[in-house]
């Protein structure tokens, strides 16, 4: 999947817009710079690849001289930004089923990140993962989109925020104290993930607001607008979900045909017309997974390669200095 096949939905780009207006910027010439109009945003059918996105987000930072932009845009988020997905998640029966709609949805928002979860002991974990490397604009994006996540989660039980703390693979920054204000819970950085913890205990509870019969026609929406969005997906979009599902062990080229049910050698004519190959997304993967683990800092460079597929730390070093252009060591 190609930098230009990942999209994000307008109305998060109007949520930077109005943060750089109240701070005194000019939107206006934000969208300039990037070959955009205000009267853009509120065409719902608007979606930006990542390219234009990440100039836009570098932008908004230069312009307003704020590197804490991502938790101010994330703060504004609540669950009608979010559109019918958000409105879903708020009649569903419980956070569980919530968490399950949001993961099943996500690409509707953006085609940038995914999430899953993980339950360890009493806790429940949220994770969120890139689904493309981001590179040099990580921290605002994961820093907003999981103070969004977080909003929709305190409004879906109507009570406390269950969140017992939340957690980013980078490193600790100047802004720690306003990330504990905004997120009104612990916040651990340097960790070796990035998500929120929930306790276990409230994940299956019933919840009061929840209406099975908006929350179905809700979902019926969703469906219709993820089956349109799957037909302009490309098939190597296709092979890079499969892959990072199945990130522990990475899917062969006759297992990933079967999933999608096609031959091998269809598979492989139609990624070639593509202009691309299973080896190249392969490689595409591995290197968005490297940059990932290298930068949380939690496995040493043999771990890591072991953990993409490599038999020999050797193999690995020579390939992320072909991707990078400085060995493992230096994206520590």
């Amino acid at each position: 999947m190609q930098a230009n096949d990942h999209t994000l939905a307008s109305s998060y780009l109007r949520q930077i817009a109005e943060q750089i207006s109240s701070m005194g910027g000019d939107a206006g010439d934000w969208l300039a710079r990037s070959g955009l109009r205000a009267e853009q945003l509120d065409d719902g059918e608007l979606a930006v690849s990542f390219p234009v996105f990440r100039q836009l987000v570098l932008d908004s930072v230069e312009l307003t001289g704020e590197p804490a932009m991502g938790l101010l845009v994330g703060d504004r988020m609540r669950e009608h930004t979010h559109g019918i997905l958000g409105y879903a998640a708020m009649n569903c029966g419980t956070l569980r089923q919530a968490l399950e709609l949001l993961e099943r949805f996500f690409m509707l928002r953006t085609t940038m990140l995914a999430i899953d979860f993980e339950q360890r002991g009493d806790e429940f974990r949220v994770r969120l993962h890139e689904r493309i490397p981001l590179g040099d604009i990580a921290r605002p994006v994961l820093e907003a989109a999981l103070l969004a996540f977080k909003n929709v989660l305190d409004c879906i039980p109507r009570g406390p925020s269950q969140c017992r703390s939340v957690a980013f693979s980078f490193a600790a920054s100047s802004d720690a104290a306003l990330a504990r204000e905004l997120f009104r819970c612990e916040v651990r950085e340097g960790q070796d993930w990035t998500g929120m913890v929930l306790p276990l205990a409230a994940i299956d509870v019933p919840l009061r607001m929840g209406d099975p019969a908006t929350l179905a026609h809700a979902v019926q929406i969703c469906q219709r607008e993820l089956d349109k969005l799957a037909a302009q997906v490309s098939l190597g979009a296709r092979v890079q979900r499969l892959m990072l599902e199945q990130r522990s062990s990475f899917p062969s080229l006759q297992l990933t045909a079967r999933l999608l049910c096609m031959t091998p050698r269809t598979l492989h004519r139609r990624l070639l017309e593509e202009g691309t190959s299973y080896k190249q997304i392969l490689e595409q993967v591995r290197r968005m997974l490297a940059l990932e683990y290298l930068r949380a800092g939690r496995l040493s460079v043999q771990e890591v390669s072991y953990a993409l597929g490599y038999s020999d730390v050797a193999n690995f070093r020579r390939a992320f200095k072909r991707w990078e252009s400085v060995p493992p060591s230096a994206r520590r």
